[in-house]
């Protein structure tokens, strides 16, 4: 489809250009007016926006940790500001801000399929890891071993434990799943149809790739549910048939409570407008049930507000380096003044909260404003009352990852400076679990919003580290180069 098709858009310019570094820009300057003006106006003024945006991102973040009152007000800004910047653009090429707009469903109202599994229920919580499967008593010991290796949280380890003693959960509590980009690599539809869940699925109409789900959906004990259009084709597009998408749930989702699950992905700026389109369909089927959840995954690789006891290991990790790695380490260092294998956490005064920024830079402005963009959602919703889950998942060998150079051999790499990179098969079950747990618990008393990141996260060891990750991850690259290229084949 083209720039001009109906749909969710960056804004016009006038001259039918629909750029993406002013609206995001835009976007990050407002969301920090209100508690710093003196960064909004560093980032509405920075020249080079593709390189600058790293470090006005972590500004953005110190910020949001200096209060929980700073925090929510640059949720709610950032959220208005994309809201009022951001357009629908209908059928007759007129264009209105999201703020304002109704989601008319302009085309065919969709048709509904239902595929029912015929397999036997997943009754209990199963990882497969290293060639085996540990469920039980040996999951509990390999995650007291990856929070003993500084890979997961000790909340991590505590809330899959509570799974694992109450396998009724896997089902989702009650809940109806709705999936959007139900097919990411990341996402739970396998997980949850093997644990018997109700699943609504939103993913783009591409066959081949619906087939396979519905071949799973089969294979599993669930039930798996999808929209199909007038020419029999499954799936459907959120960007450009927000309305009909939005017609289409309101009609299927019955009377159980929904979970809403976003784990649409997309390259540059199309990422920042499906997850604008997305938060416009939250908004309608929260206004339409209350006790609608909301769940994420959020990316290992961006900056985040994280505890003292993350900052005191990290520095107590550089430390305690052995004599031949301070050896080893003390010349590069001295000839790249600085900027390699620098300790973590060197602005955090003893006690206070850190940043942990792991942001690629070749990533992308749009890639880090998409993400925002839902992490403000997730503060915002919860701060309502909302039942919010979002759980940073860790350095996984995704498609994504090992299709980006860059990014692939820092990973390959990253094992040498005690980051542990998952497969998705491992990635998924855990986090699939961590949804069910936060659909059924008692709703969390948090002293800062950004503990709803900090809890339970498994970031792979890229927080507790006792490097800064950015000075350490180019020297990774190398390092993993070789592993990254075969990967790649």
């Amino acid at each position: 489809m083209s720039e001009t098709s109906p749909g969710v858009h960056f804004p016009s310019d006038g001259e039918g250009r629909r750029g993406t570094s002013t609206t995001t820009k835009g976007i990050l300057a407002d969301s920090v007016r209100g508690v710093d003006p003196g960064l909004a106006e560093r980032i509405e003024t920075a020249e080079d926006w593709r390189k600058g945006y790293v470090g006005l991102v972590h500004e953005a973040t110190a910020a949001s940790a200096t209060s929980a009152d700073a925090a929510r007000r640059i949720a709610a800004d950032g959220l208005a500001s994309m809201r009022s910047r951001m357009v629908l653009v209908d059928r007759h090429g007129d264009e209105v801000a999201l703020e304002a707009a109704d989601l008319p469903a302009e085309g065919a109202p969709f048709a509904t399929e239902s595929v029912r599994g015929t397999g036997p229920r997943v009754q209990t919580l199963q990882v497969p890891y290293r060639g085996s499967v540990l469920e039980g008593e040996r999951l509990r010991g390999q995650l007291a071993a990856w929070v003993d290796a500084g890979v997961v949280e000790p909340s991590f380890a505590a809330a899959v434990g509570e799974v694992i003693d109450h396998p009724e959960w896997l089902d989702a509590g009650g809940h109806r799943v709705l999936l959007i980009g139900a097919g990411a690599e990341m996402g739970p539809l396998e997980t949850l149809l093997s644990w018997g869940a109700d699943v609504m699925a939103v993913d783009l109409p591409r066959s081949k790739a619906w087939r396979y789900k519905k071949a799973m959906a089969h294979r599993g004990s669930g039930t798996l549910t999808f929209p199909v259009d007038e020419d029999g084709e499954e799936g459907a597009d959120v960007i450009h048939q927000p309305g009909q998408v939005l017609e289409w749930i309101r009609r299927e989702r019955g009377g159980a409570p929904l979970a809403i699950g976003m784990h649409a992905y997309a390259d540059s700026g199309v990422h920042v407008r499906v997850s604008a389109a997305v938060d416009a369909l939250m908004s309608r089927l929260t206004g339409d049930g209350p006790r609608t959840a909301l769940a994420w995954l959020a990316t290992p690789t961006d900056a985040f507000v994280v505890p003292p006891e993350v900052v005191a290991e990290a520095r107590s990790r550089w430390s305690g380096r052995g004599f031949g790695i301070k050896a080893v380490q003390a010349p590069t260092r001295a000839m790249a003044r600085g900027r390699l294998f620098a300790p973590a956490y060197r602005s955090a005064e003893d006690g206070e909260l850190g940043i942990a920024d792991v942001i690629v830079p070749q990533q992308g402005p749009n890639y880090v404003i998409a993400k925002r963009l839902q992490r403000w959602r997730g503060v915002e919703a919860e701060a309502s009352g909302q039942r919010v889950s979002f759980n940073v998942a860790p350095a996984t060998w995704t498609r994504s990852v090992t299709k980006n150079p860059v990014l692939g051999a820092a990973y390959g790499g990253a094992h040498r400076f005690g980051v542990e990179v998952f497969q998705p098969e491992t990635v998924r079950p855990l986090m699939a679990a961590l949804l069910v747990r936060d659909l059924v618990r008692e709703a969390p008393q948090r002293s800062h919003p950004e503990e709803l990141f900090s809890d339970a996260a498994a970031h792979g060891g890229l927080w507790r580290v006792g490097y800064e990750p950015k000075t350490a991850l180019g020297v990774a690259a190398i390092a993993g180069l070789p592993t990254s290229l075969r990967r790649r084949r």
